[in-house]
């Protein structure tokens, strides 16, 4: 397995993470109109405010993302650049990056990590019952 395809692996796991927390919230507040129980199961809430913890923690302390830092290499190593990207690369690339300041970032991932503990007080996660 080559340098390119470890790389598109890397960016295909980024973007699991990425939909996992942007989709976390959006289905947790949907499951709660629609009853959904699992919305309300602990280690999933608690899995998904870590995850986006995480986040807001590397925005705030001005730290790259080590996915990202990751795949660059494995792309540079694979000898990649601004015309040799693989299909996926490209369009996982131009899903996920905005050309938008760390600022803005910044703003917008405490917003969204603000609506998720809120979250915790208005659709309750409960411990399973054994």
């Amino acid at each position: 397995m080559g340098d390119s395809t470890l790389a598109d692996i890397v960016l295909l796991v980024h973007f699991s993470y990425v939909l996992f927390v942007v989709l976390g919230l959006a289905v947790v507040w949907i499951g709660y109109f629609l009853k959904w129980d699992f919305v309300h199961n602990l280690k999933f809430r608690l899995l998904h405010l870590v995850a986006m913890g995480y986040v807001v923690y590397e925005s705030l302390s001005n730290r790259d993302c080590p996915l990202t830092t990751w795949e660059n290499q494995l792309r540079m190593t694979a000898g990649g650049g601004v015309y040799q990207v693989t299909f996926m690369e490209f369009w996982v690339h131009r899903i996920m990056y905005y050309d938008f300041s760390p600022q803005t970032f910044m703003i917008v991932y405490v917003l969204f990590f603000t609506a998720l503990v809120l979250s915790f007080w208005y659709v309750k996660p409960r411990r399973e019952k054994n």
